[in-house]
C-alpha cells in the first residue's frame, strides 16, 4: 500500500500468481521496477532473480532452510553484484520468537551433525517439550 501511495513501481509475486515467469521477466529486465515483492513460500524455489542485489525478509518461517533458500535466489550463476541480506524483526513479537526457533533449530542441527552421542547427552528437558508444543 506504501508503495502504491508513492507511487512506486514494483512486481508482486505469491502461490496465487498466474505467470510466475513473466513477473520474474518483467523484475529482470525493467529497471524501472526497482522491488519485487515476493512471499517467501513463491519464492523460495525455481527463480533466478540476479537483478536484485538486497533480500530483505520481513516476515520469517520457523524453517531457516526455507529463508536461506529463498535469498539464494539472488546468488545465482550470472549474479554481478554484491547481495546484501537483511531481516527485519522487531522486539516482543511473534516474529522475534520465530528467530530464538530458528537459532535453536540450528542448534540442535549443528550437534547432531557434530556428534549424535554428544547432542542426546545434551538434550534437557525443555529441548524434548519444545519438539512437541
Amino acid at each position: 500500500q506504501e508503495l502504491d501511495a508513492r507511487k512506486i513501481k514494483y512486481v508482486y509475486l505469491d502461490g496465487q500468481t498466474p505467470n510466475r515467469q513473466s513477473r520474474v521477466d518483467q523484475f529482470q529486465n525493467d529497471p524501472s521496477f526497482p522491488f519485487f515483492l515476493i512471499s517467501l513460500k513463491a519464492g523460495g524455489v525455481g527463480l533466478n532473480l540476479t537483478a536484485a542485489d538486497y533480500v530483505i525478509h520481513l516476515d520469517p518461517w520457523w524453517n531457516p532452510a526455507v529463508e536461506m533458500q529463498a535469498s539464494d535466489r539472488a546468488h545465482r550463476i550470472g549474479q554481478e553484484k554484491p547481495v546484501f541480506i537483511y531481516k527485519i524483526i522487531a522486539r516482543d513479537t511473534v516474529e522475534e520468537k520465530i528467530l530464538l526457533l530458528q537459532e535453536k533449530k540450528r542448534a540442535l542441527v549443528k550437534n547432531i551433525i557434530s556428534s549424535e552421542t554428544s547432542f542426546f547427552k545434551s538434550l534437557t528437558r525443555d529441548d524434548v517439550k519444545m519438539l512437541f508444543d
